[in-house]
């Protein structure tokens, strides 16, 4: 008999932790009354407009959503917005290993689109620098389309990212942390009034780190001030302003297979091996963002909601790569397989952006125990990205690189093939949704939207693309605590961009059924278990062709129809004596329609668990002590157009992380590690050519003043 999995072990442990709830809850709710040890509730009270638009319960919303607040994801140990993502349902976070350029997810099998407070922030690829995970209060994972409330939503999902805004109360923190890597970093998040009805907060972070790469450092100096004006109580106004500069590099360097997953006679190349020339390999970027939101409430009945931001960005990314692509079974020129190919590449990209979202929100009543909340609105964005580049082609000995011997191309950009990418894009979209409460026992969510998109890529006819969207769910509590859902939901995705062949990506369109039950007996427990179907169309792939010269050129052309289908657990649960647990399996079946083949770099089966218990050591002093474990399974690549199948596995890893955190009044003192054993793996090889090293351990301790 063959033995479970090891992700089927951890999700047969989750369950048997969390069956026993309703037995729990009368104890803790005992605990509360006889004033023992105060729990942190989460769960069923959690609250989040990234679903509906409107401040909607997770328990009254038919659709599988997660909130990850700041406590949350900082005592795991997330240094980036993907880091926050690491024990998601339905989520693969840094799939292509730690990237010091991007964050990236999988939902569901496909790429997450990100949103900063309700409106999207992230639009080409490489034109913009990192968020900051301290900038945020909570981080929303909202799992299937959006696309009926935000537009320009992923099939899969989207991230929202949920700003910390100023509060009325003083309050604040100052941390110095140093670390794995030589990471230094001073930290600040410092609110309160500055007169009657205004308040003001100011989060800040100064960092002086390496990474797990040679001679690719990641540094930051992030400032974000904000303001909040309530001149009344129906009133709320806030500004938020963002200043951002990172100096950076790559941290993913597109090792050869040969090499790394498959042998190599000279052995096996670093994990840290830089591949590129010290001090010209860079990718630095400046960041600046201001946010304006407006809310009133005219009545108990009536709110509008008001907001708009600019962006403006501009990055330079100067780097090298292998040439592993034009015969990746055997990259190396040499019969001793130490030279390869190295590619130079250099660009210089500026990207603004503008967008508004503007809606009303109307209650009313059509019968005894029918409740109606209507959201209308519409919202606006205008992009511009602007990028100039080129290429360069050296050979090393990948064994043993001579720096020096590289070309730094006189500071500036190659030019043995230039490049140049000028493309707008504007949009507009009308929504409209209805949210029907019937007997406080259902739910029901109905909404529609009309976008339009002109995509214009310089040297090309303008593109206009209009699509409808629908969205149509119900929720109802059938017995104490225990909730089925259904929903239908749609997705309409402009790219910003152009293929291989100059064109301009045509929108990706999809839908996705989605069913499934919440379990909440009590105000600590919400366990979510969800089944869905999506199909996908348009999807980019990376593709490689001949460049007309001996070399090869890469790029991204689009498929026809993807399939995705899956299911998902999801719980959360505060036990009694201040432990809490959050656990999650995964299962995903993704691939381009009929072919019966996985998609790249997208594992079936994933899992996580993590849990935190805090002690009272005296009146004045705790101790917090956490752990997880995270499981993500094998996936595989395939060539796809070729005369022959390569087919490429890489394997199935999992990871231990750990916290230990003891405060003592207004101090605290944590110690957080990341792959604790330092399990040596890769997160993915692909078949063009290359792997990626995944994330090594982190260890950083950090001691904190709270006021």
């Amino acid at each position: 008999m063959n033995r479970p999995s090891l992700a089927l072990r951890l999700a047969l442990l989750a369950t048997t932790a969390l069956l026993p709830i309703a037995a729990h809850a009368a104890d803790a709710d005992v605990d509360a009354a006889d004033g023992g040890q105060q729990i942190i509730v989460t769960g069923l009270l959690e609250r989040t407009n990234s679903g509906t638009k409107t401040d909607t319960p997770l328990t009254q919303t038919p659709q599988a959503l997660t909130v990850v607040t700041d406590d949350v994801y900082l005592a795991q140990g997330a240094l980036s917005v993907s880091d926050t993502l690491r024990y998601v349902s339905g989520v693969i976070a840094n799939p292509y290993g730690p990237d010091s350029r991007v964050d990236g997810a999988f939902i569901r099998g496909i790429n997450a689109l990100q949103f900063r407070d309700g409106m999207r922030d992230i639009f080409s690829y490489y034109a913009s620098i990192r968020a900051d995970p301290y900038n945020f209060s909570r981080v929303d994972v909202v799992r299937g389309p959006a696309s009926v409330l935000f537009g320009q939503g992923s099939i899969g999902g989207l991230i929202n990212l949920a700003s910390k805004v100023p509060e009325f109360q003083t309050a604040g923190e100052v941390s110095l942390r140093y670390g794995s890597f030589a990471r230094k970093e001073a930290l600040a998040d410092l609110t309160g009034p500055l007169a009657d009805g205004l308040a003001a907060r100011i989060v800040a972070r100064v960092r002086d780190a390496d990474t797990q790469t040679d001679h690719v450092p990641d540094d930051r100096v992030m400032v974000s001030p904000s303001l909040r004006w309530q001149p009344g109580e129906d009133t709320d106004v806030t500004l938020l302003g963002l200043y951002q500069e990172d100096d950076g590099g790559s941290t993913a360097q597109f090792l050869p297979l040969v090499g790394t997953l498959y042998p190599n006679p000279n052995g096996k190349l670093r994990n840290d091996l830089f591949i590129g020339k010290p001090g010209w390999d860079r990718y630095d970027g400046r960041l600046l963002q201001g946010t304006g939101t407006v809310e009133h409430r005219f009545s108990d009945q009536v709110k509008i909601s008001l907001k708009a931001r600019y962006i403006d960005s501009d990055v330079t990314y100067l780097t090298h790569y292998p040439d592993s692509y034009a015969n990746p079974d055997d990259p190396y020129l040499d019969p001793a397989k130490r030279t390869i190919g190295l590619y130079a590449e250099g660009s210089k990209a500026r990207m603004n952006i503008f967008s508004t979202d503007n809606n009303i929100q109307f209650r009313f009543d059509t019968g005894a125990g029918i409740e109606h909340l209507v959201l209308a609105g519409v919202d606006y964005s205008w992009n511009r990205v602007r990028k100039t580049g080129g290429y360069g082609y050296e050979l090393i000995d990948i064994y043993n690189i001579d720096y020096a011997a590289l070309s730094d191309y006189g500071g500036g950009i190659p030019t043995g093939f230039a490049y140049s990418e000028d493309t707008r894009q504007k949009q507009i979209g009308v929504y409209i949704q209805d949210q029907v409460r019937l007997w406080d026992r259902v739910s029901i969510v109905v909404g529609g939207r009309r976008d339009h998109v002109r995509t214009k890529a310089a040297g090309s006819v303008a593109e206009k693309e209009n699509a409808t969207t629908f969205r149509a769910g119900i929720i109802a509590e059938i017995a104490k605590g225990v909730s089925p859902f259904f929903s239908y939901t749609e997705s309409f995705e402009p790219i910003s961009g152009t293929t291989i062949a100059g064109d301009p990506f045509k929108a990706k369109t999809g839908r996705q059924f989605e069913g499934g039950v919440k379990f909440h007996p009590d105000a600590r427990t919400l366990v979510t278990l969800t089944a869905y179907d999506i199909r996908e169309h348009n999807r980019p792939v990376e593709i490689v062709m001949d460049d007309g010269s001996g070399g090869t050129i890469r790029g991204q052309t689009q498929i026809g129809t993807m399939t995705s289908k899956g299911f998902e657990v999801e719980a959360s649960r505060d036990l009694p004596g201040n432990f809490q647990l959050i656990a999650n399996y995964s299962y995903n079946k993704a691939e381009p329609s009929d072919t019966g083949v996985q998609l790249d770099n997208v594992p079936k089966k994933s899992a996580s668990l993590w849990g935190t218990k805090s002690i009272a050591v005296d009146p004045d002093t705790s101790l917090r002590l956490g752990g997880g474990v995270r499981y993500v399974g094998v996936n595989y690549s395939r060539t796809i157009g070729a005369t022959s199948t390569r087919i490429v596995r890489t394997p199935s890893y999992t990871l231990f992380d750990a916290l230990a955190e003891l405060s003592w009044r207004d101090w605290s003192f944590a110690i957080n590690a990341t792959n604790l054993f330092n399990k040596k793996y890769y997160a993915a090889c692909l078949s063009r050519g290359d792997c990626f090293i995944g994330a090594e351990r982190n260890i950083f301790a950090t001691v904190t003043r709270r006021f």
